[in-house]
């Protein structure tokens, strides 16, 4: 049996390219790269890679991670600028021995002395995201949060071989302060694999999912043997719980997870959080989560009208506000 599974509609692309890998008997290190890297290169998607919102300075700092379920070993960059592929560089890192979560100057400074290949990754598209943001901050200052599109592309993959591997990639909070990172290249909150029980990974509101190292929770729970869907459910619930009654709210939390026979499941505190799943008997699907009740999601297979309308709003020409 082999499988992905990731967050947000924008991964079945990469997705696709990943299960074709997998189909022929490829590796999960391979298949998450190329699959990752798929999405990191497409200008459309404004919260990974290439195109990524940038921070308040109007620069793009990059995080990603990698992981190898069997052998534990890991690498991550967080605040990366200017390079192509951050998973990329993660994987790299992850064959180290030590220095394995490089960030900002020195991640790039790995990247550099590695070949890896440069590239300004703030695009014009992403300059007028940028300024109509901070027009309606001035215009607005007591009403809008510049913070949103904190869309996290995370993966989790399982070979004909048994090789679990987990990957993340994400530009992080619009607007954020330089040198900010989240948990997406965190190590048991972004991400966390085990090849002899599964793997899972989280997005939304980094700060938050921190605070409950909420992949590594998934796969503890399974390895109590809860399904994928219940150690996911089980672990968004606690944590939204937790930080609402000693905090008062909660922000977003989405997670999915994989177990080591293909199986899956997905939660959220969110309506409308989607993801993207492939197995070797189920081809590459979206689905959206459409109801959640008392911690229990309820996901449906994405209409076609959904996903032409989600694929239109993201390529669909920019209006320059801040021009006005």
């Amino acid at each position: 049996m082999w499988g992905m599974i990731a967050t947000w509609r924008m991964a079945v692309e990469g997705l696709t390219e990943g299960a074709n890998t997998l189909e022929k008997g490829g590796s999960a290190e391979e298949a998450i790269v190329k699959a990752i890297s798929e999405v990191e290169d497409f200008p459309y998607y404004k919260s990974v890679g290439y195109g990524g919102l940038p921070n308040e300075e109007m620069e793009v700092e990059l995080d990603a991670a990698y992981m190898n379920g069997t052998t534990l070993d890991f690498g991550a960059v967080g605040a990366v600028k200017d390079f192509k592929n951050p998973i990329k560089i993660a994987r790299r890192l992850s064959v180290e021995k030590a220095n394995n979560f490089l960030v900002g100057v020195g991640a790039e400074k790995f990247a550099h002395k590695e070949g890896f290949e440069r590239k300004t990754m703030l695009t014009d598209r992403a300059k007028i995201h940028y300024k109509n943001r901070v027009h309606k901050l001035n215009q607005q200052e007591n009403e809008l949060t510049p913070y949103s599109g904190h869309d996290t592309v995370g993966m989790v993959a399982l070979d004909q071989q048994g090789l679990m591997t987990a990957g993340t990639s994400t530009s992080g909070l619009f607007m954020k302060k330089p040198g900010r990172v989240g948990d997406s290249p965190v190590i048991g909150s972004g991400l966390y694999v085990d090849s002899e029980i599964g793997g899972a990974t989280a997005t939304g509101l980094g700060e938050d999912l921190m605070k409950g190292m909420v992949s590594y929770e998934i796969v503890s729970f399974m390895r109590e043997g809860f399904s994928p869907q219940e150690a996911c459910e089980k672990a968004v619930a606690k944590l939204d719980q937790k930080l609402k009654e000693r905090r008062g709210k909660a922000g977003d939390l989405s997670v999915v997870a994989m177990d080591k026979k293909g199986n899956y499941g997905v939660a959220s505190n969110i309506e409308g959080f989607s993801f993207a799943v492939v197995t070797e008997t189920k081809a590459p699907k979206v689905y959206i989560v459409d109801k959640i009740k008392e911690g229990k999601c309820h996901y449906e297979k994405a209409t076609q009208e959904w996903l032409e309308n989600y694929m239109a709003t993201r390529t669909a020409p920019l209006e320059e506000e801040w021009k006005k």
